[in-house]
Order: structure tokens, then sequence, then C-alpha cells
């Protein structure tokens, strides 16, 4: 009895650890951020093979978050998850392919703006739904969708937005979509369907362990590009804040012009709004010849964060919701 008490009691401690981690998630991230621009060398160890594998990791841990019900969800919904599904990769392709025109950034920094758009949702958007909110199985199904699409959307889109700037490897772009993005989840669900003890034992670990890859991922791609950043680094800021701002703005004005309620129009704003950018990072560094391609990926964590973290925190506390 006593070493189940005891194990339980280590599950629950990490348990908090990852909730704590999540919850401060902007803040890890913004300090890898000010790590890699100010310490470059520390992340010398980040190779691209583990920036891959890490990828995959998180990847794995979303998958074990799925189930058949999640999937069979999306047939009580089909309206929002076609509305959401659209507006996900109409809203962000077209506002990076805009404001890389409008503010005529670096054509390696326009790429990546425009590759970070094209990237399916985030994860970390159904913890912002849950806590302003929105629909939860809504943003659930819909990130699903968006990953599981994300082979053919991203590299097309980006392939037809970004080629204007430099070219694009759309092929290698739809492998490794396949290799980091769909083969993970797919694994993961697959783990959660038939071996859920297993699932149950290490889903406490995926929370920190996520946390801490994305830093040193974001870390890393600022780190790659340090001295390029602190000369020209003010204007891919801007771009990236303006990204995520319209994803958030035009995600909710539209789901409510398309006549869904308060609760899934927010859904919708966060799953447009907050894109998965450590898929964006990678398949910068991985195929694009420049580093700077990478930097509005780790840009782009930053503010979606800070941004979806601000708007949970209006919402949640703003009535009503389900009208």
């Amino acid at each position: 009895m006593y070493g189940g008490n005891e194990v339980r009691s280590v599950r629950e401690w990490l348990v908090l650890a990852g909730e704590f981690l999540s919850m401060a998630f902007p803040l890890w991230v913004s300090i890898g951020c000010v790590l890699g621009l100010m310490k470059p060398n520390c992340f010398n160890w980040v190779t691209p093979k583990v920036t891959i594998r890490g990828l995959n990791i998180i990847m794995l841990g979303m998958g074990m978050t799925l189930t058949l019900d999640d999937l069979r969800g999306a047939l009580a919904m089909p309206k929002q998850v076609l509305y959401g599904f659209v507006l996900q990769y109409s809203v962000m392709p077209l506002s990076g392919f805009l404001i890389s025109t409008l503010l005529n950034i670096a054509p390696h920094f326009a790429a990546g703006l425009i590759l970070i758009g094209c990237s399916p949702g985030g994860t970390a958007s159904n913890i912002i739904t849950y806590l302003s909110r929105g629909n939860v199985a809504l943003s659930v199904i819909m990130t699903t969708a968006s990953t599981l699409t994300a082979t053919i959307m991203t590299p097309f889109l980006t392939a037809t937005l970004a080629g204007k700037y430099v070219a694009v490897d759309a092929s290698g772009l739809l492998i490794s979509t396949l290799q980091v993005v769909l083969f993970p989840v797919l694994a993961g669900a697959f783990l959660n369907q038939f071996f859920k003890p297993f699932v149950k034992l290490v889903s406490p670990l995926m929370p920190p362990i996520a946390v801490t890859t994305v830093a040193i991922l974001c870390g890393n791609s600022i780190a790659q590009s340090s001295s390029a950043i602190l000369v020209c680094g003010g204007q891919v800021i801007l771009a990236t804040f303006l990204l995520h701002a319209s994803g958030f703005f035009f995600g909710y004005i539209f789901g409510r012009l398309l006549g869904l309620d308060v609760s899934s129009s927010r859904t919708i704003s966060t799953q447009v709004g907050m894109k998965n950018s450590v898929l964006g990072i990678v398949l910068a560094t991985k195929h694009f010849g420049d580093p700077l391609t990478a930097v509005p990926g780790a840009v782009s964590i930053v503010f979606q964060s800070i941004i979806g973290s601000i708007l949970a925190g209006i919402w949640r506390d703003s009535m009503p919701v389900f009208n």
C-alpha cells in the first residue's frame, strides 16, 4: 500500500511540475531566446538531428492525448470544423505574405514568416482555449485536422506564397512533415488507444519535456543568427507580432460573421492565431539555406504565447460565452 501511495505522490508532483512549466511557457521560451541572443555558444550542441527528435517527442505527446472519440467528434460539429480549417489555412498564410510585402522585410525573414503562417495549429492552443472558456472539443479536433493535413497544406502554401522570396523544396517539406508530424501523432494515438496504462504512466512527463524542448529549439534558432538579429531584429519582431495579432483578430471576427457562437469563435481565434512554430523552425532549418529563415519561428512562439495568455485572461472573465 505504501508503495502505491508513493507512486501516486511522485505522479502528482510530476503533474504539478508540468502544469507550472506550461503556465509559465512564455517565460521559459523568452529565457531561451535571450540566452540564444546573448550566449549563442550555449546551443552549439543542438544539431539538426536533435532538433528533429525534439519535435518528434512533442508530436508523439500530442498524439497521446487523442482518442477515436476525438475524431468522431468532428462529425458532430462539421460546420465549425470546416470553417476553422479554412480560416487556419487562409488568414495566416495570406497575412504572412501581405505583411512581408508591406514591410519589405529581407527575403529569408519573409520566407520564415510565411512558413509559420502556413503551419498547422499549435498544441498550446488547446490550453489557451481551455483557459479562455472556449470550445475545447472543437480545439482538439481542429488541432488534429490541421496537423494531419499539414503534410499537404504546409508545403503547398509555402511553395506558393514564399516562392517569390526563396527557392522552396516542396517535396522535401512534404516528406519532412510526414516524418516529424504525421507519423509521431499517429503513433501517439495508437499508444493511447491500445496501451493506455503506458500512456498514463508517461503522460505527466510530456508537458515538462515539451516546454523544455521548445525553449531549447527557440534559443537555438536565435543563436544561429544572433548577430543578424541584433542588426535588423526589430523588423522581424514587428512583422511577427502583426502576423499573430491578425490571426487572433480575424479568426474571431470571421467566426462571428459566419454565425458561430462566442465560445466557438474564441476557439477559432486561438487556433488561427497560434501555430506550430516549432515545426516551422524544424522545416526552415532543414530545407532553407539561410539560418535567418528559422528566426521568425522562434520569435513567433514568444508572441503567440503572450497574446494568447492575455486574451485567455480577458475572455475567461467575460460573458456571455455560448451565444
